[in-house]
């Protein structure tokens, strides 16, 4: 599948090809201040995504195994990044909301839920639901993370 999309005001845009039909939430602490809830992300991997308006894009590591992206002119967050080799490296999570048409994709699971705020509570149906120890004990970089 290929699709489209970009930030809030248009300065970044990319295509992705090859593009999963599934996406995953995460709750963890810095996911929960990035997107101001929880990131609902696709992860896809980044040789098959094309990025125009890159001089628009800001990246911060937020540790020494991850990075995260936002636009420069309007501040949408763009992708989350691990840029260690390790369990999720080569991939590049971009937010649900950042695609033209966020339609047609189905969750198969969440991360981090023992993390999720308690007001928050997403219907089961059937993904895979991590606590950050099930995290952790597949990808050991994210330990001293929040």
């Amino acid at each position: 599948m290929k699709k489209t999309g970009g930030c809030l005001c248009g300065a970044v845009r990319f295509v992705a090809r090859n593009v999963p039909t599934t996406f995953g939430i995460c709750h963890c602490e810095m996911c929960r201040r990035w997107t101001g809830l929880a990131l609902a992300e696709v992860s896809i991997k980044t040789d098959d995504i094309t990025w125009t308006g890159t001089d628009h894009i800001a990246t911060r590591a937020g540790s020494d195994w991850a990075e995260r992206a936002w636009c420069k002119a309007c501040g949408a967050g763009l992708y989350f990044r691990q840029t260690k080799e390790g369990q999720w490296f080569g991939a590049t999570d971009v937010p649900l909301g950042l695609f033209d048409d966020p339609n047609g994709f189905t969750l198969s699971h969440e991360i981090f839920v023992d993390h999720a705020p308690d007001g928050l509570h997403l219907a089961d149906s059937g993904q895979k639901r991590l606590t950050r120890a099930d995290v952790v004990a597949l990808n050991p970089d994210v330990e001293g993370a929040p």
